[in-house]
């Protein structure tokens, strides 16, 4: 048979390691723990900060409410201009359908001169006369 397939296992050799001669207390470690510096911080900053923000935002709050009571005073004053226009408007209205009414009307023609028709004539555009009514113009008028 062949070595390859023996099963037996090689020996590796021992190292022996040296300890040293001095007792185990009194070697120095190689590392140590460092402490990091301690930083004595301030709150002072981080409370500033604080009432800072919550002064800018009660002084927003501030300006905000009083931007929107003077956007309410000028919304009142504009509705009470728009009702002043809407009276005035109503009055005029008012007066121009007296005006136009068909006895103003009537009223005011009789003053010009005019004179009601009791029998309106009718014309035929296709051969141009006129049926009922008045005689039809003379040529010569």
């Amino acid at each position: 048979m062949s070595s390859a397939h023996t099963s037996a296992a090689r020996v590796l050799p021992v190292r022996e390691t040296s300890v040293p001669a001095s007792r185990p207390s009194e070697a120095v470690p190689r590392l140590r723990l460092v402490q990091a510096p301690v930083h004595a911080r301030s709150r002072v900053p981080f409370v500033l900060t604080c009432i800072g923000i919550l002064g800018a935002a009660l002084l927003g709050t501030l300006v905000l409410n009083t931007a929107m009571a003077d956007g309410s005073y000028e919304a009142q004053r504009i509705k009470r201009e728009l009702a002043v226009q809407a009276q005035a408007t109503d009055r005029y209205q008012a007066d121009l359908d007296a005006l136009t009414s068909p006895q103003a009307l009537a009223a005011q023609a009789t003053a010009l001169g005019m004179v009601q028709v009791a029998n309106p004539g009718i014309l035929r555009l296709s051969d141009q006369s006129i049926f009922g009514g008045a005689a039809a113009p003379e040529a010569g008028q």
